[in-house]
């Protein structure tokens, strides 16, 4: 629903938008209460809210307060409570069809509802060649971050990964300013330490991109641009497969963006790669292995372990 307030606000008259914003501000809260209410807090009159919900597409206050707390039923739900498509009474083939179909409808609607000035300010902001990048999730949303930020490195410097718990926000957060980028991901169900790393964020004057689902994070009313993308599953977890294909576009358009110079960081990128490859291979081939870093990997001979802080 705050998506599609937004999605409106520049579609309404001056007294449906003072009314938007005050839902906004107390999100799902003000929305909840009585109409006169509503209109006494938004200093407007009691026909503005109800014309103000019409211009939403509902036939009456009552209407989008119901919609309102069925949107709070789905931003709580978990694998506890959502059914699978999976079951014993459905052949795999069937499922299978099915999971494609739910796929594909999730990509639709992912990419059918994105407003494109979203998107524009999203690149406008990862291209800034001042701005340093931070890319953070969740539990599980930390791998879209991750994955994010191993292709802008390639083709930008000042960029990382950083993790949201207490201990390590506090380091990441210590010289951010107004030249910072935080790209966030918070997908149902939200995670406290992400929403409050927003917090702390927007209180140093950092820009924030906000990846999520419908239902909008805590974190959309921080934002500076809120992307948000279908998460239905045949399965009871939440699907990401949108959300991967947002950040691939995201990938592709900084890209495009950043042009020639990006192209040059990722040669050079992958001329360094294969430099480390073959040497080595030549030390494989004299019988000295090189050393094996945190995680298996291999690093050079002569070089000694290092802590990277800003990867789990």
């Amino acid at each position: 629903m705050s998506g599609r307030i937004r999605q409106a606000m520049d579609s309404l008259p001056a007294g449906g938008r003072r009314i938007g914003r005050t839902v906004l501000a107390n999100y799902p809260a003000a929305g909840l209460e009585t109409t006169a209410v509503l209109a006494k807090r938004a200093g407007v009159s009691g026909p503005t809210v109800v014309r103000f919900v019409a211009h939403l597409g509902f036939a009456g206050y009552r209407e989008f307060q119901s919609a309102l707390r069925k949107e709070l039923q789905a931003r709580d739900a978990s694998p506890l409570t959502l059914p699978s498509r999976f079951t014993d009474e459905v052949g795999l083939g069937e499922a299978l069809r099915e999971a494609g179909g739910v796929f594909r409808d999730d990509l639709d609607s992912t990419f059918s509802r994105l407003p494109a000035s979203e998107l524009e300010r999203t690149l406008d902001l990862l291209t800034d060649s001042r701005a340093r990048v931070a890319c953070a999730g969740g539990r599980f949303s930390r791998l879209l971050a991750e994955y994010l930020e191993l292709h802008l490195r390639q083709m930008r410097p000042g960029t990382r990964q950083v993790t949201p718990t207490a201990d390590m926000a506090a380091a990441d957060l210590l010289d951010v300013g107004r030249h910072d980028v935080f790209v966030l991901f918070d997908l149902r169900r939200y995670q406290q330490e992400t929403i409050a790393l927003a917090r702390e964020a927007r209180a140093r004057r950092a820009r924030i991109v906000l990846i999520t689902d419908p239902w909008l994070s805590p974190v959309a009313d921080l934002a500076d641009t809120v992307l948000s993308a279908q998460v239905r599953s045949p399965s009871p977890f939440d699907s990401y497969v949108a959300a991967m294909a947002l950040v691939e576009v995201i990938i592709g358009g900084v890209h495009q963006r950043l042009g020639e110079a990006a192209t040059t960081r990722m040669r050079t990128f992958e001329n360094q790669l294969e430099g480390l490859h073959q040497q080595g291979a030549a030390e494989i081939r004299a019988g000295r292995p090189a050393a094996r870093g945190a995680g298996g990997r291999r690093r050079p001979a002569g070089t000694t372990a290092s802590t990277d802080t800003n990867h789990e």
